[in-house]
């Protein structure tokens, strides 16, 4: 079966994208895996499906590499964003998202992030703003949830984690019951912070959306940084702001790469 697909990315974290809100499209893992394989399929981190919404302009749905489905991916929201025009709604695993998006940009709009041990979710009670836990040299991080759930780790240097090592151990740690995202995180100013993000079932990536989130608002709980800040990932930048409403706008580009067709049976 041959379907149109877009490759698209989000500061280089990339994305195939299907749009079946016309011709309805399932997938199998094993199909997500061979398509987002960067030897012998299309490659990519996340596979992205766009369906119809009864609550929302479209439906998207979010598949890491690894086959697996996930809540929420905030480059692949900006990608659908510019993809379904100036404003939209976006409906998830994790909400219903607002978006406004320019030709090369947008901006989404998450809600308040959750906080609670229970909320991450972690497997037993502990608070959340300064884990009693640690890893090698990583300690006492902070957990968000922005839809997805992440572990925030402050470091003097990013660059002189090991995070591909490090990374795995604390994604399948039993601590964390549905995985992690993993990220640490350098105060540059206190308008800014570098970022370096172990994904979970995608690993180093060149950006993460909901992670430079997670890792702004727990900056700004932590009052390491003002309520507005520019987060630097190895893919580029990301503006982030936490309102005094609770919601977190995430602004920064978003493009397409190339487009073509592929035949779907070819990976069953």
């Amino acid at each position: 079966m041959m379907r149109h697909f877009l490759k698209m990315h989000g500061l280089g974290n990339d994305f195939v994208v299907f749009d079946a809100r016309e011709t309805p499209l399932a997938l199998t893992s094993a199909q997500v895996r061979g398509l987002a394989d960067r030897h012998t399929g299309i490659g990519c981190d996340q596979l992205i499906v766009i369906e119809a919404s009864d609550k929302a302009d479209a439906f998207m749905r979010i598949y890491n590499a690894d086959g697996g489905e996930v809540e929420a991916c905030g480059n692949a929201s900006r990608c659908v964003a510019t993809l379904l025009g100036a404003t939209a709604t976006i409906d998830s695993a994790a909400g219903i998202l607002d978006a406004a998006a320019s030709d090369a940009a947008a901006t989404i709009l998450y809600p308040p992030p959750r906080l609670g041990w229970d909320e991450i979710p972690l497997a037993y009670a502990m608070d959340t703003h300064d884990m009693p836990v640690g890893w090698d040299e990583l300690e006492r991080p902070i957990a968000v949830n922005v839809g997805n759930p992440h572990v925030i780790f402050f470091v003097p240097d990013v660059d002189a984690v090991p995070l591909d090592t490090l990374g795995p151990v604390i994604e399948h740690d039993a601590l964390f019951p549905v995985r992690i995202n993993v990220n640490v995180a350098q105060v540059v100013a206190r308008d800014h912070i570098r970022l370096r993000v172990w994904e979970r079932g995608v690993g180093l990536t060149r950006a993460c959306g909901t992670g430079a989130c997670a890792t702004a608002v727990a900056a700004m709980r932590r009052g390491l940084t003002e309520r507005k800040v520019n987060v630097d990932l190895p893919g580029g930048r990301l503006v982030i702001e936490w309102r005094a409403d609770g919601q977190i706008a995430m602004t920064g580009p978003a493009a397409t790469s190339f487009s073509g067709e592929v035949d779907l049976d070819a990976f069953a």
